[in-house]
C-alpha cells in the first residue's frame, strides 16, 4: 500500500501523523511512505531523517492525495482538502464529525473510507488513539489555565498553589476520564484545592484511592456545579462521549456566580465544547472574554507540544495503521472490531450512530459496509 503523511495546515498545528521511526516499520511491512515536504520539521524531524527511514518527499499535498491508498493526518481534513480526496481513498486521523457538518458532508461526497482515530475503541470502553493526546491535554489544561490566571493575560491574579499563609486556588475539574484524572494530578501537584466531577460513582470511588488529598471527588449535579463554579478560580471542562458531540454542562447564567477573572478552559471543543459560550481558537489567540470570564478553548492543544504529543501519537496510531496497510481498510475491520469502530464514512454512508444522530443523516450499521 502507498501510504501518505501529509503536513498539518491548522493553524500553529506542529504535529506530524508519523516519526521517521513509524515510516521505517512501515517500510519494513513493505509499504511505500509518501512524505510531503517539511512535514515533520514542527517536531523536529527532518526530510532527511524520513528519507534515511525510507520515505520519499513529495512537494505539495495534491500529490500526496493523487499518489496515496491511504493518507494520515493529525487533525481533520481542512476545507481546501476536500477536492483533493479520492473515491476509496482511506483517510485515517482524528476527525470529530459530529462538531462538523461541512467536514461531514464534504467527506460523504468524496467517497473515501475515513476512520477517525477518536473512535477506535477496545473492548473495555478504552479509546487507545484518543488516550495519548488526552493525557497531553489535560496536563496542558492545568498549565494553561494556571498561565491565564494571570493578570496580565485577564485573568484575577490567583496563583496557583497558593504561598505559606495564603490559600490556594480552586480548581474544577469537569470529568473524571483521562484528560480529567490528568488535569487534576497537575493541578494538585501545583498545591491547589482540586474537585473533581463525574457521574460515575466506580469511578468516583477508584479517584478516592488514587488521588492525593488536596482532590475531592464529587457526584456531579448542576446544583453542585453551580455552587462549585461560585468558589473556583479554574474550571476544566473534561468530558466525553466517544465520536458524538458535548454536553454543554455550564450555561451563560452560570456565569454570573463565577468570579470575575476566573478561568474557563474546554478540553471538549473538538467535539464541541462542554461550556455554552466555548468557540474555537487557536494558538495564536487563545482566548477571549465572556461575562468577565476568561474562556481558553483551542481546538488542537497538544500541536503546542508537538515532539512529544507526535512521539505518543505515533506510538499509538502506528500499530493500527500497520494492519489497515497489511490487510485493507475492510479485512482489517472485520478482523480487528477495534479498527471497524473508527469507521465514520464509507463510501458516501455514516457508520457512526452519533455523527448521523447530529445532523439528521441516514445511519448505516458498520456490519452492512463490512458485509
Amino acid at each position: 500500500m502507498i501510504v501518505g503523511i501529509l503536513k498539518e495546515i491548522k493553524v500553529l498545528e506542529n504535529r506530524v501523523a508519523m516519526t521517521p521511526a513509524g515510516v521505517e516499520v512501515m517500510v519494513h511491512n513493505k509499504h511505500t511512505v509518501l512524505v510531503e515536504n517539511n512535514a515533520g520539521v514542527g517536531s523536529g524531524f527532518t526530510n532527511e531523517e524520513y528519507v534515511a527511514a525510507g520515505a520519499t518527499i513529495v512537494e505539495t499535498p495534491a500529490e500526496v492525495y493523487a499518489k496515496s491508498d491511504m493518507v494520515m493526518h493529525v487533525k481533520e481534513p481542512q476545507p481546501q482538502e476536500y477536492d483533493m480526496i479520492r473515491k476509496d481513498q482511506i483517510v485515517f486521523t482524528y476527525l470529530h464529525l459530529a462538531a462538523d457538518e461541512p467536514q461531514t458532508k464534504a467527506l460523504m461526497k468524496a467517497g473515501s473510507i475515513n476512520i477517525a482515530y477518536e473512535t477506535i475503541q477496545k473492548a473495555d470502553g478504552s479509546l487507545p488513539l484518543l488516550t495519548p493526546m488526552s493525557e497531553v491535554a489535560g496536563r496542558m489544561a492545568t498549565i494553561q489555565g494556571a498561565m491565564h490566571l494571570a493578570m496580565p493575560a485577564g485573568g484575577r491574579g490567583v496563583l496557583l498553589g497558593g504561598v505559606p499563609g495564603v490559600e490556594p486556588a480552586t480548581v474544577i475539574v469537569i470529568g473524571g476520564g483521562i484528560v480529567g484524572i490528568n488535569a487534576a494530578k497537575m493541578a494538585c501537584g501545583l498545591g491547589a484545592k482540586v474537585y473533581m466531577l463525574d457521574t460515575n460513582l466506580d469511578r468516583l470511588r477508584y479517584l478516592s484511592d488514587v488521588m492525593p488529598a488536596n482532590c475531592i471527588p464529587v457526584m456531579s449535579s448542576k446544583p453542585k456545579l453551580r455552587e462549585l463554579m461560585a468558589e473556583a478560580d479554574l474550571v476544566i471542562g473534561a468530558v466525553l462521549i466517544p465520536g458524538a458531540k458535548a454536553p454543554k454542562l455550564i450555561t451563560r447564567d452560570m456565569l454570573s456566580v463565577m468570579k470575575k477573572g476566573s478561568v474557563l478552559v474546554d478540553v471538549a471543543i473538538d467535539q464541541g465544547g462542554c461550556f455554552e459560550t466555548s468557540k474555537a481558537t487557536t494558538h495564536a489567540e487563545p482566548t477571549y472574554e465572556v461575562d468577565g470570564i476568561v474562556h481558553y478553548c483551542v481546538a488542537n492543544m497538544p500541536g503546542a507540544y508537538a515532539k512529544t504529543s507526535t512521539l505518543a501519537l505515533t506510538n499509538a496510531t502506528l500499530p493500527y495503521a500497520v494492519q489497515i496497510a497489511n490487510k485493507g481498510w475492510k479485512k482489517a475491520c472485520q478482523e480487528n472490531k477495534e479498527i471497524a469502530l473508527g469507521l465514520n464514512v464509507v463510501h458516501g454512508k455514516v457508520t457512526f450512530e452519533a455523527v448521523a444522530e447530529a445532523f439528521g443523516l441516514d445511519y448505516t450499521p458498520i456490519a452492512s459496509v463490512l458485509a
